[in-house]
């Protein structure tokens, strides 16, 4: 098949049921902001493989009259163009998405769609840090940078992944109004899909919060974030991304020690404590039960490591 075309192009009633579709998507379901953008990405490329497949524009007819072969057509393309699974994936879930839609405002049958079976993607576990180098990352005396503030700052947060489990968009958006009280407690994080959760705070992470809080320069408004950059405004991801990468290179880390891994540490340090996977679902806010049971097989993997390691009868 030739390249595709350099502009996106559609016939005007595929264009404004494309923008009503993404639309409905970001207004009504408040599909987060990088999944839409994934999503319009997606759309935007079947939109352009679909003008060279079908000869021009196409219209909202034509996406009807589309067969099971049209869409593995377009899932072989984006491979022979170097598309991983896990991206196909994406791609087709973003198509059937707007094909859902196209259904629902009675334009067309979804079934051409939904006979395509979505490409399968082999779940990587993830990579928790050991226990006491998570404790070495959140440990306000580990930190590298100069201005003491920002300091306790990164450590509050690190502390806010590794002991609550927080993702680093549900830290960075914590309020003052969202702190438990001084000797610890819960807070309510407003997660994914905009679903409220309850988690713990421990008293050593509201003790770091507390302390980056009296060396805060800044005057912070109930309702506002407090975590905040070097010019005082909001704190954004990379600068925790960028002090966790520094604390790899000084404690000789491992790539994986990302903060996201805190999140996952937090996760399977709970889990090989004792802790029943029903609670850390609901601790970590997902949506299903097999998302959480991932921590089952890091845990396994853990304990035969253990096992070939200990056991005089291994290997």
């Amino acid at each position: 098949m030739p390249d595709l075309p350099p502009l996106l192009v559609m016939a005007p009633d595929l264009a404004d049921a494309v923008a009503r579709w993404t639309e409905t998507l970001g207004g009504v379901r408040r599909m987060a902001d990088r999944t839409l953008e994934a999503y319009g990405r997606d759309v935007e490329q079947f939109v352009r493989f679909l003008t060279v497949h079908l000869g021009g524009p196409p219209t909202i007819a034509n996406v009807a009259g589309l067969k099971p072969a049209d869409y593995r057509a377009f899932l072989a393309h984006r491979r022979r163009d170097g598309a991983s699974a896990a991206t196909l994936a994406r791609g087709l879930s973003g198509v059937r998405s707007l094909v859902r839609h196209l259904e629902r405002q009675g334009h067309l049958s979804s079934t051409a769609v939904n006979a395509v079976h979505t490409p399968k993607v082999g779940r990587r576990l993830p990579k928790p840090l050991p226990v006491a180098d998570a404790l070495s990352v959140v440990d306000p005396d580990r930190q590298l940078a100069e201005e003491p503030w920002i300091a306790a700052r990164d450590a509050a947060v690190l502390a806010l992944l590794y002991g609550s489990g927080l993702r680093i968009s549900e830290a960075l958006a914590i309020t003052r109004a969202d702190l438990p009280p001084p000797e610890g407690g819960s807070l309510r994080v407003l997660g994914k899909g905009s679903k409220v959760r309850i988690v713990p705070v421990l008293p050593q992470v509201r003790a770091a919060i507390d302390a980056y809080l009296a060396l805060l320069p800044y005057r912070i408004p109930a309702n506002t974030p407090i975590f905040r950059g070097a010019k005082g405004g909001p704190l954004q991801p990379r600068l925790i991304q960028a002090a966790m990468q520094r604390l790899r290179g000084a404690l000789g880390l491992p790539d994986t020690a990302t903060p996201h891994a805190l999140r996952h540490s937090f996760a399977t340090h709970l889990l090989g404590a004792g802790g029943d996977l029903r609670t850390i679902q609901e601790l970590l806010g997902h949506a299903s039960l097999g998302t959480t049971q991932m921590y089952t097989a890091v845990d396994q993997v853990r304990l035969i490591a253990a096992w070939e390691k200990a056991h005089p009868r291994a290997g």
